[in-house]
């Protein structure tokens, strides 16, 4: 049976472009099928690459093993809009800037390869939010999220209304620019803007954080995996307000909805390449500093990529 994975790119991005022919190049010589949307395909200059074929819009990662995606979190998270559900697991290559959810960096482009074709990769599921979106009991709308759901205002001028509730029972009402609900995978995006915690990806729960709320409990809050959370807009708010589902899907959101986040039972399913841990991986995205750091016990300290040397003084002035 051949095998076959969907290539994800930024077509808008110079680098992805020639990456994507690279890849597919070399995957095709391993008698991998590369699938691409017909439209990205054009725009990548493959749509009469014999390495190429045209992958079905109406059912994009059929009988895919992988979604590769090269670009920055935005493209990777269209590629989780892709996988999720269909049982391919997403293998991020960063092509942007801090890249959490991107498993390689473009420097690693042919090693990530190589472990493609060897199928060298480990498979972890992340948990997702369910999240509706009601107005005087209609439905407006249904949506999930990986990283957030967020409540904020429409315009500057104005600050939204809110009321929170949790488990069904009323927590707070806020003046507010907005509120991020969000997964432990989201802790380290919008939320962590936010002033949010980071939370570890293998602990199950829930994140809520308020927005330049104009409150005096107004803390960020973490709550069980089994949690239903609710926002509502106050009905005599002064502004309205919209609901964005890891920032890429918006619905407007009138005076009097409601917004009810749960946990999803659908996961995104990441590839793994590396064993490295989470903490390695703080390290590098934020670029922190180690300095003075001995290990314990008589262990010598690992290396960790992209972190910055230890100066020999311990890191004193």
């Amino acid at each position: 049976m051949t095998r076959r994975i969907l290539l994800v790119t930024h077509p808008g991005r110079l680098e992805a472009r020639h990456l994507a022919g690279q890849v597919a190049e070399r995957l095709h010589q391993e008698g991998i099928e590369i699938a691409v949307l017909p439209d990205e395909a054009k725009e990548l200059d493959l749509t009469d690459s014999p390495n190429v074929a045209m992958a079905d819009p109406a059912a994009v990662a059929a009988g895919c093993e992988l979604v590769c995606v090269l670009g920055g979190d935005g493209t990777i998270l269209r590629g989780a809009e892709i996988s999720r559900g269909n049982g391919a697991p997403l293998l991020g290559v960063n092509l942007g800037h801090v890249g959490f959810l991107a498993e390689a960096e473009r420097e690693d482009l042919s090693a990530t390869v190589e472990h493609i074709v060897r199928r060298d990769y480990r498979v972890e599921e992340r948990m997702t939010l369910e999240v509706c979106a009601t107005h005087g009991g209609q439905l407006i709308s249904t949506g999930w999220a990986l990283n957030e759901a967020s409540v904020e205002k429409a315009s500057r001028e104005r600050m939204l209304e809110l009321t929170v509730e949790i488990d069904g029972r009323p927590l707070s009402t806020w003046g507010c620019d907005g509120v991020v609900m969000a997964t432990p995978t989201g802790s380290t995006a919008y939320a962590f803007s936010a002033g949010g915690p980071v939370v570890w990806p293998d602990v199950e729960a829930m994140l809520l954080v308020p927005i330049s709320a104009h409150a005096l409990f107004a803390r960020p809050l973490v709550l069980g995996p089994r949690s239903r959370l609710a926002v509502e807009v106050l009905a005599d708010t002064e502004g309205s307000g919209v609901l964005w589902c890891d920032g890429r899907r918006a619905v407007d959101l009138p005076p009097g909805a409601r917004i009810e986040v749960s946990r999803s039972d659908k996961p995104v399913r990441l590839a793994r390449l590396a064993s490295s841990s989470f903490t390695d991986r703080l390290v590098a995205k934020f670029d922190l500093s180690v300095s003075g750091w001995r290990g314990s016990g008589r262990s010598e300290p690992r290396a960790v990529e992209g972190a910055r040397p230890a100066r020999p003084d311990g890191g004193r002035p």
